[in-house]
């Protein structure tokens, strides 16, 4: 690579970037579904005739594109890596554009599954994996600052694009705003992909040194996904993800409820309060993905998953009208799950190397969706079995003392 070359893509690597978190923005608002659960349960309640539904019958909905993320964003990963992320993308904005416009016409919950779960959920493992990755790909040198931001524009989603959805629902009715949604994603996503371009092989931006190379170091590592499951870090690491993941889809899927039922805050409360956590979980993706750029992904890790303890605690301890220790328990929380989700794609790379972070980064993401069936099931059987949501937290709690000793692990497998 001449060195022109090398200073224009320094310069443009940040176009591509902005384009990548804004379509980011846009897939995350698969998260908003709680706005659409209610409205389309009484809609569908009323064409059924005698089947009266509520948001919990539909939940199949949510789990099924949450779940099914993973096998585009490995598939993905491979046309990606091999052809260039702008026609994955691309496609993939079609597919999540359909898929909210099928579940405007829908008039069954099946159709919403197919629609909204089938269509949403892989056209977000296509998008996620090559943005994620592409311009981690592109930062060598904020890899860890890079990875938080572009996650966190995806988090961050539910926050933004809920008020929006609301108001649509509200003026137009639920499957229009499903059909304009999806007409809006269309061309948001598919223009912004013609804005995104392929890191090349090697790239290295105009003053940047890579770091030298010492005893231990996995710098100029490029292994592909059938060596890095070879790897015994590549366990420890998928293991630590997965509880890390737990703790925060466990707490961030009943937070309302927790809220309501423990605390005793109103609705308009206890919304607020996911909000809150919503915000605290995008700052501790860009927050902690700074951070680890400059005391390393597995220090940043260590220290989450000791300051998550602290606020579990605090929520099992928590009891009626204790809002306070509430806030600040869910919080921490949010916080430390952000930081799992903004470190992972650059703590990957680096491990297992950027060639084939596409492809190496969505299986590492599998840790992730078996937490998105495991904690939200572990929270609600145990709060179905004893009343109350402190055992859950307990088993919370468990998992980040398990994923203490999985850092542990890792450091003495390095060494």
């Amino acid at each position: 690579m001449s060195e022109e070359t090398r200073k224009e893509l320094t310069k443009k690597r940040w176009a591509v970037f902005v384009a990548s978190c804004l379509i980011n923005l846009c897939i995350g608002s698969l998260y908003a579904w709680s706005v659409f659960a209610t409205p389309m349960a009484e809609y569908l309640s009323g064409i059924l005739g005698g089947t009266a539904l509520n948001a919990g019958n539909l939940a199949i909905v949510f789990t099924v594109a949450n779940s099914i993320g993973p096998v585009t964003l490995i598939s993905g990963g491979f046309i990606n890596d091999k052809f260039g992320p702008k026609w994955v993308i691309f496609a993939g904005g079609l597919l999540f554009g359909a898929g909210m416009i099928v579940a405007g016409f829908a008039g069954s919950v099946g159709m919403l599954i197919v629609g909204y779960g089938m269509g949403c959920g892989l056209a977000m493992g296509l998008v996620y994996g090559c943005t994620i990755s592409n311009s981690v790909k592109f930062f060598p040198d904020k890899r860890g600052l890079i990875g938080g931001i572009a996650t966190a524009s995806y988090g961050i989603s539910s926050v933004l694009i809920s008020p929006i959805a609301n108001m649509l629902i509200e003026k137009a009715g639920v499957l229009n705003a499903f059909r304009i949604l999806g007409v809006t994603f269309i061309v948001i996503i598919c223009g912004g992909a013609f804005f995104i371009r392929q890191c090349p092989e090697g790239f290295v931006p105009t003053g940047y040194q890579p770091p030298v190379q010492q005893s231990g170091s996995t710098e100029g590592v490029q292994k592909n996904w059938s060596q890095m499951l070879k790897d015994p870090i590549f366990y420890v690491m998928i293991i630590m993800m997965t509880c890390g993941a737990v703790f925060g889809l466990m707490t961030i899927s009943q937070a309302s409820s927790v809220a309501q039922n423990m605390i005793g805050m109103t609705v308009a409360s206890a919304t607020a309060a996911v909000s809150i956590l919503a915000l605290f979980n995008a700052a501790g993706r860009v927050i902690a993905g700074y951070l680890s750029d400059l005391i390393g992904r597995i220090n940043m890790l260590t220290i989450m998953l000791g300051l998550v303890i602290a606020g579990l605690l605090l929520l099992y301890f928590s009891g009626e009208g204790d809002v306070a220790k509430f806030y600040i328990g869910v919080s921490i929380v949010g916080l430390c799950f952000g930081a799992f989700m903004g470190v992972y794609p650059g703590f990957t790379a680096d491990q297992f190397g950027a060639k084939n972070n596409s492809v190496n980064y969505g299986i590492m993401f599998i840790g992730f969706a078996l937490a998105g069936y495991v904690g939200p099931t572990i929270m609600g059987k145990l709060y179905a079995s004893t009343g109350a949501y402190q055992s859950a937290f307990l088993v919370a709690i468990g998992l980040a003392v398990a994923g203490l000793v999985l850092s542990m692990v890792y450091r003495k497998l390095r060494k």
